[in-house]
């Protein structure tokens, strides 16, 4: 099959983007049921605190219990379960009770899948392939909980940082030393920002998740792309968040979670980030 797949690049691709789809699909229930842990942890650790009888453990985990409709508990069977095409065809609703099954789950298996074939196509069979995808499967995850949870969970960024220096060891993406200092500086620069701005206001502007999110970022492209993933964050975080304001949907005090703008500029970087860089200096 190594042979097969360097031989045919493009059956490569598309067996990377139907792989992508599925793990599109287990990251739904990662995106939905991590939060949902980390929380039954919190809920533990502070009865154990307070000397209280720990709540009732119910075995809750990525795997169990089986995925099924909050409506009305039907189980998903694995004929439900096939990525974008079981949504297409039960027409976005439970096919026990009809309610309405949201679209943004096929749009993450997608998403997942375009993303993923790209990295195999951009990559190719090897080291820098497998990295990629991991990169990217992780980012989407974090994107999307922090959308939902304003939480970047240390069980994703912080193996993020190790795998990324692990394959830098190999010099997969750039040099082990720009993959270090990038890890470093992405983790400072943000951790500067936040108590600069704290110290002048008194509030928090971000959370430490966003330090270790680009500490992951730099730890995999280095810190010479770590300049256009800030600002690339910045200006399109900026103009969302002004646009949501102007627009009433939400007000000056709610927080804006920044992971998903870190995130998307992070996968840019990854597949374009030099030339986003040369295009820059440019334009300057």
């Amino acid at each position: 099959m190594i042979s097969l797949f360097e031989a045919s690049p493009t059956l490569f691709v598309s067996f990377v983007a139907v792989i992508g789809l599925l793990v599109g699909s287990f990251l739904n229930v990662v995106i939905h049921r991590l939060p949902k842990m980390m929380e039954r942890d919190w809920a533990a650790q502070c009865a154990e605190l307070r000397n209280e009888p720990a709540p009732e453990a119910v075995r809750y985990n990525l795997v169990v219990p089986r995925s099924a409709c909050p409506s009305c508990g039907h189980l998903i069977g694995a004929i439900e379960n096939i990525p974008v095409l079981s949504w297409l065809a039960l027409r976005g609703k439970c096919r026990h009770c009809g309610t309405r099954i949201s679209a943004r789950y096929p749009v993450i298996e997608l998403l997942t899948g375009l993303l993923s074939g790209y990295a195999a196509y951009r990559f190719g069979f090897g080291w820098a392939g497998l990295g990629a995808l991991v990169f990217v499967w992780a980012l989407v995850a974090l994107a999307f909980i922090d959308l939902d949870t304003t939480f970047l969970p240390d069980a994703i960024t912080l193996p993020l940082v190790w795998a990324g220096l692990l394959l830098n060891l190999r010099e997969t993406f750039v040099p082990l030393p720009a993959a270090v200092i990038g890890a470093v500086a992405g983790y400072l620069c943000l951790w500067t920002v936040y108590w600069g701005f704290k110290l002048l206001t008194g509030k928090e502007g971000m959370g430490y998740g966003d330090f270790k999110l680009l500490a992951a970022i730099g730890a995999f492209v280095g810190w010479k792309l770590l300049p256009i993933v800030i600002l690339l964050s910045s200006v399109v975080g900026a103009v969302v968040g002004v646009g949501l304001i102007v627009l009433a949907r939400h007000a000056r005090g709610t927080p804006i979670p920044f992971g998903p703008y870190l995130a998307a500029a992070g996968i840019l970087a990854l597949f374009w980030g030099q030339s986003l860089t040369d295009r820059w200096l440019a334009a300057l």
